[in-house]
Formats: C-alpha cells, structure tokens, sequence
C-alpha cells in the first residue's frame, strides 16, 4: 500500500527508510552508510554502500537480459503498457514518492507534490507513448538497391543521477533509455537514493524485468567510476558537476570508449531590457533564480538589466521576495529549505562571506538561519554591483544567490550573457520581438526562454553548449538517440 507524505515523516523520524541495490542474484547484504536528512540532519535510515563487485554483477544480468530479449525484443506496443502501467503504479504513490524526495534532499514538500512528481510521471508516460510511435527510415535508392535506416537499443546504459531533482531526473533517464529496449543500471546520488530505490521497486511490480532495471546504492568514486570503467557498458548519462562530468571522459576513454553523456554546471544569464514589462517579468526572475533553492543546474543566477531599469527591477524584487517563506521543507507553506548537506551549505556561505569584498553590494536578504533545524538554511539573497571578473558572476553558487549586474547597449548585455563558460540556459525579457530574436539567436546556451523562466517541456530537447554538457539531450524524441545505435541495412537486387 502507498505511504501518506505524514506516514513517510513518520518513518524518517523513527530512522527506518532503507535503499539499497535491486540486482537479481544479489543476495550477500552489503555494508551500510547512514542517511541523514538536511531538515535537521538526523539520521533516517541507511543505504547500502556499492562496491565495484556489485556493479560487476548488474552489468553481467544487465547484457544477459538484453541478449535474452526479454525486454529489448519485446513488441513495442508491449513495452509500451508495461511503461503505462509502471506509470499508473507512481501515480498511485505520487505522495509517498514526493514525500521521499523532501525527507532526502530537503526540497519543499509542497513542489515536490505539485511540481515534481507530477513532471516525473508526465515524462514516464510521454516516453512510454512514444515507444511505438517512432519509425526508421527507407532511403531514396534506385531500383538495383534498397537502403534501410534502423535504430536499435545500444545495449547496457549506465545511468548516474544529480541529488537535486532525485525522482525527475531518474525518469529524465531511465524513461527514454528503457523506452529504446536497452537494459539500464541506476546509480542514484548517495545523499538521495530512496525515491529511485521506490520507483525501481515499482517498474518490477509493474512487469519491467528485473534484469532490464536495476539499482545500485552507493558512493559516486566507488560505484558511478565502477560504472565509468566498465569494458561491458555501452553508454553512461550523467548528470552533475562539470568536475565530476571530467572524470567520465577519463574513464571512457581508459575502458571501452563508451559513449558518455554529460549535462553538468550551469551560471544562466537573465537579460532584461529597458522595455521589459517588470511586473509580469519579476515572479520568473525570482523562480529561476531561487526555485529549489537554486540548487538547480538551470538556475538563473546572474540577473543581467539595463541600468535605466535596475532600480525598478530591484524594488519589485525585494517586495515580492518579503511573501517566501524559510522554513521546514515538511510545512506546505515554505519556498525555501536547506542546503543538501554540510559540505555543500559551507561552499554557498563563502559566496555570501567573499560578495561584498569584490565590490558587490548586498541589497536584500543574505541571513542564514542557524537555529532552524540543520542550521543549513539561506535566505534568497540578491547582490548588486557585481563585476563580471568576480567568484560571484563566474562560478555556479548551487545556492540561493542572485548576482545583479547593469549594461546600457544591446551588445554589451550578449556580451555578459555570453561570459561564462557554461552554456546550460538563459532568459530574456523584452517586447520588442525582432530584439527577442536577435538575443536569443546570440545567446550560446541551450534553451533560451522569451519573457518568462523555462525549461521547454518533455517535449523539447535540454542540454548546454560549452562546459555545460555535450553528447546527447535529455528530453524530446532527441533523447532517444543517445540511447540507441543507427544502422543501415543494405539490399542489393
């Protein structure tokens, strides 16, 4: 029976929520690590710690199953009501899954249930719906040769997720790589496993073989390189930092040179001009740069505005700003919960401490709040005056912090937009729509949204240019490529 989210707390408060690898044929228990919760940095239970036996065993039944044809030779129309089904499954769940996610990583429960898991259910069945609706192609030969254009499931996909978006970026995943036939190993971060340990538990009560899903629990430097050097994984999709993404790249190219998919870090510019329209624009500057407490790849942390405007701006910010709450991510009325962990909380802090020092000056919040439980709990903040050489306008904070910085043309705001390293998302705001278009063609990032925060939807494609990611998309038909191979068959008559 589904957990209610108050059952879940419950289990957290007591230290009995588990995770740990869904293998067939592992049966020897591993050791454990504790997992504790941001929310006050109890411990509420533990995850098995994987070793690079254990992912030797998932890849062995992962290639087994996908030889069988169990799954990978399945019809897909059957593919697709297994997927259906998994779906309808979550849906029923949807509470005790949101729930999960906000004990683990401290996300607000309320966006958990009203926009996570929702997007995460839409993107299962979105790829489920897809499965037989996606054709090869015939190409146009004369009448000696016939050429067949196939696409066929590349075989065994490692995929190795981020801790802050735990249950959407699992089907971000896993969806369109089962969706293609292939067998995949989940490797969830170790400070958030148990959404995905849930969600694998139900795609096999759902009918997904055991062999075609598998979970490992663990370290990222013992499983996910694990899962790097394999010589029998085909594709490994990572999600996470930019450092971290450097590593795959070794690994591949010290193995079997699987290919390697990578969305990493981020530092997205929002422009805004001086035709913007600021009332409409300041619920999505604030959304882009403080939602999921900026903890989010795609976050839009440098809020690039002509100076004619900037004060306007600002104002309307702090206002708005005044109406989000701090609190226990457990309480429906909260926007903002803590930093994951520790470790994390520090690297934000020095962004707050080293700010005012490279000239920035703090113009609304920058408290902690170290009384209210874990004590890892920033107040969206927001900086004005800052350079575009400073720590704060360069490096990706993962926290919530909005760096504010003027121009007067056109060119310069292109020019700052594009002074990163990374390319993952930006937003413009402007109604004029010929500059709409000049802008967003100049911007070098993945997704530009118009007048307004967006990520696209399931069905556009997501990822970075530049040391934002490269080697395939997440999202839309796109996303399928990474996970299948292209051949050509040739008749010769």
């Amino acid at each position: 029976m589904p957990l209610t989210k108050e059952q879940v707390f419950e289990h957290a408060r007591l230290g009995q929520l588990w995770a740990g690898h869904l293998i067939p044929g592992h049966d020897v228990p591993g050791t454990e690590l504790n997992n504790t919760t941001p929310i006050d940095n109890s411990v509420i239970g533990a995850i098995e710690n994987g070793t690079a036996r254990d992912v030797d065993l998932a890849v062995r039944v992962a290639r087994a199953t996908f030889k069988s044809g169990e799954w990978s030779a399945l019809a897909p129309a059957e593919r697709k009501r297994v997927m259906l089904a998994w779906a309808d499954l979550m849906q029923a769940h949807i509470e005790e899954l949101a729930a999960l996610d906000c004990v683990d990583a401290g996300k607000p429960i309320s966006e958990c249930l009203n926009t996570d898991l929702p997007a995460t259910l839409e993107t299962f069945r979105w790829y489920a719906e897809a499965i037989d609706k996606c054709f090869g192609r015939v190409a146009p030969t004369g009448p000696q040769a016939m050429g067949l254009i196939v696409k066929e499931p590349i075989g065994v996909v490692g995929t190795v997720l981020p801790w802050n978006f735990p249950a959407q970026m699992y089907a971000w995943k896993v969806a369109p790589a089962l969706a293609a036939g292939n067998s995949v190993i989940v490797k969830p971060a170790e400070l958030t496993s148990l959404s995905a340990y849930r969600m694998t538990q139900l795609a096999h009560q759902a009918g997904i073989p055991a062999g075609a899903l598998t979970l490992v629990t663990g370290l990222g430097e013992e499983v996910g390189e694990a899962l790097g050097r394999h010589m029998d994984v085909d594709v490994v999709s990572f999600t996470g930092s930019t450092e971290v993404g450097r590593y795959f790249l070794k690994y591949s190219a010290e193995s079997n040179l699987k290919e390697i998919v990578l969305e990493c870090g981020g530092k997205s510019p929002q422009v805004i001009f001086d035709d913007a329209d600021l009332d409409g624009a300041v619920d999505h500057v604030l959304a882009a740069a403080f939602w999921n407490m900026g903890e989010n790849c795609s976050c839009g942390s440098r809020l690039i505005v002509q100076s004619g405007v900037k004060d306007a701006l600002l104002a309307r910010l702090r206002e708005r700003l005044a109406q989000w709450k701090v609190g226990l991510p457990t309480d429906e009325s909260v926007q903002i919960g803590p930093m994951v962990e520790q470790v994390h909380f520090e690297k934000v802090r020095t962004f707050l401490q080293g700010a005012e020092a490279e000239g920035a000056r703090l113009v609304h919040g920058g408290r902690i709040h170290a009384d209210l439980g874990s004590g890892w709990y920033v107040e969206p903040t927001i900086f004005d005056h800052v350079s575009a050489d400073s720590r704060l306008f360069q490096e990706e904070v993962f926290g919530p912090i909005l760096a504010v910085t003027p121009f007067e043309t056109e060119e310069q705001a292109i020019e700052l937009a594009n002074d990163s390293h990374y390319g993952l998302a930006a937003s413009l705001y402007t109604t004029d729509v010929r500059r709409a278009q000049r802008v967003a063609r100049a911007i070098q990032a993945g997704t530009v949204s118009i007048n307004g925060f967006s990520e696209g939807d399931i069905t556009t494609p997501f990822g970075g240019y530049k040391q934002s990611g490269f080697g395939g998309r997440d999202n839309g038909l796109e996303a399928l490529d990474q996970y299948q191979q292209i051949k050509t068959i040739w008749y010769v008559n």
